[in-house]
């Protein structure tokens, strides 16, 4: 019977590729009938140009803020025992369609070039009302790929419709990626400690940023007032002992709007409040530097006249601040390297070896976006992406993609766009783009 699924799960594997490849191929056709108003190309926006200034990087300043270890105790103590990844996956009850289920309004979002490789359609009837956002893996949290005995992809999200109280409200799916021809998942919901550890709040915002470093969850947050950083410890996933729309402590115990499990944040890292400080709407890691660094971008207008920012920060290797960024004794981490890029409608960002991917969003819903590759030579250089269909347009690339996440033991960039979860090859990436 092993050997007949086996042999199931290869056919299926086989004619899921042959589907994809068939796609890409209907995709691209499609793109050689875009309208020449549509396939206008705007300016190559050139290589990356070096932020050196003080004036300027001093901007790009954070400032830690750590949840007192009395508080996060006291909210476990109440709780009960933390549970780690490996809990959350054994109760995942959902399971992710592969392309070959989706229907061709959701495989509209796949790029036309670079093909994806790998792609799943998430359930229309728990992601109506929710907005996706950032994706991140356990490759970006440990360089073997693996977090514990287990392949996970973390999948981020953001309610947009619903009932008032629940509007903005964020969750991460953990996607069991042991079996990527069987991908299941579960919710968690993000959160925020609040009253010295004896309640929490419902973190409010669009997860466009998230990177899973060691055993810490990086997830960016704007709810309109204040830009942040928060800090989620992955060993510290806690439990809801109430079925509830609620968030946070009720009678008879802890509702985290339905979900069985949720996040309280450990800290958050704030930015500066200098005139023209760049909100990190886009994060991913980058482990081709020495230390690995998170690096960030920042979103601007579709069509705008101002450079977007791009900078990194290192990750501390100081023990005891395992998965955290390096700062000064004074909590305070400052940017190792800065560039602008002339690319607008910035959407996500990527850094590895010398090379700098953004991704440009998409006019309408209806189009599809840019991917730009630059480089970081001081000297300058010239940007390249993709090009597709009879006006030789670098609209290719998904439509709206939040983020873009490496995971350097395989050799994929992840990534999200609609309903659609897809990967392609960072080497099919830079192969399409010369």
């Amino acid at each position: 019977m092993r050997h007949r699924g086996r042999h199931r799960r290869r056919r299926r594997g086989r004619a899921l590729r042959a589907f994809l490849s068939g796609t890409a191929l209907a995709l691209t056709a499609a793109a050689t009938m875009i309208s020449v108003s549509q396939a206008t190309v705007p300016d190559a926006p050139g290589g990356l140009k070096p932020l050196t200034a003080a004036a300027e990087t001093g901007k790009l300043r954070l400032t830690e803020n750590l949840v007192p270890q009395a508080s996060l105790d006291r909210l476990s103590a109440e709780m009960g025992r933390p549970v780690g990844v490996g809990a959350v996956l054994e109760g995942a009850d959902r399971t992710l369609r592969d392309a070959i289920d989706c229907s061709s309004a959701e495989r509209r979002a796949l790029p036309v070039a670079p093909t994806a490789t790998r792609a799943y359609c998430w359930n229309t009837d728990d992601t109506q009302g929710w907005q996706p956002g950032a994706v991140t893996t356990s490759g970006d949290a440990d360089d073997d790929g693996v977090w514990g005995a287990n392949r996970v992809i973390l999948s981020g999200w953001s309610r947009s419709d619903g009932p008032t109280a629940d509007r903005g409200l964020a969750r991460v799916a953990f996607v069991d990626a042991n079996d990527l021809n069987h991908p299941a998942y579960a919710w968690a919901l993000l959160a925020v400690p609040v009253d010295g550890g004896r309640d929490y709040r419902g973190l409010v915002s669009h997860v466009s940023g998230m990177v899973w470093y060691q055993d810490k969850l990086l997830v960016t947050a704007d709810d309109g007032d204040e830009t942040a950083l928060y800090v989620y410890d992955m060993n510290r996933v806690q439990r809801a002992t109430v079925d509830a729309d609620a968030v946070g402590r009720v009678p008879g115990g802890w509702s985290a709007s339905g979900y069985r499990y949720v996040l309280p944040a450990v800290g958050s890292y704030r930015l500066s409040d200098a005139s023209g400080a760049p909100h990190p709407a886009a994060v991913s890691l980058d482990r081709s530097t020495a230390p690995d660094s998170l690096v960030a971008g920042e979103w601007t207008l579709d069509g705008g006249d101002r450079s977007s920012r791009l900078w990194r920060y290192p990750f501390s290797t100081v023990p005891g601040h395992e998965g955290l960024l390096a700062a000064d004794a004074a909590g305070r981490v400052g940017a190792s390297e800065a560039y602008e890029t002339k690319v607008t409608g910035v959407r996500a960002v990527l850094s590895y070896g010398n090379a700098w991917y953004v991704t440009r969003a998409a006019g309408t819903k209806k189009q599809h976006g840019a991917l730009w590759r630059q480089t970081a030579d001081p000297a300058g250089g010239a940007a390249k992406a993709p090009e597709c269909g009879a006006a030789d347009t670098h609209t290719c690339w998904s439509g709206l993609t939040d983020s873009l996440s490496y995971w350097e033991e395989t050799g994929e960039v992840w990534t999200q766009s609609g309903r659609v979860l897809f990967a392609t090859p960072l080497a099919s990436i830079d192969r399409s783009a010369e």
